[in-house]
């Protein structure tokens, strides 16, 4: 269904109900999408531990690096 079809049936629905019952049909301006924010991930203890291995990981390895090069 385009969007030119999907006005007008729901024109024919507004004269329709217009018509059989009688009533009112209010418009209303469209409601703006809320603004989605990204999902992040708190770290938790695991996570930190892990980083913090990683990082000791990399200054010895480091280290050893140093030494090769003396």
């Amino acid at each position: 269904m385009t969007k030119d079809e999907l006005r007008a049936e729901l024109q024919r629905q507004e004269e329709r109900y217009k018509d059989v019952y009688g009533g009112e049909v209010t418009l209303y301006a469209a409601q703006p999408d809320p603004e989605k924010k990204p999902w992040r991930k708190r770290p938790n203890v695991q996570d930190k531990a892990f980083d913090r291995e990683l990082d000791k990981m990399r200054v010895e390895r480091e280290k050893a690096q140093q030494k090769e090069a003396d």
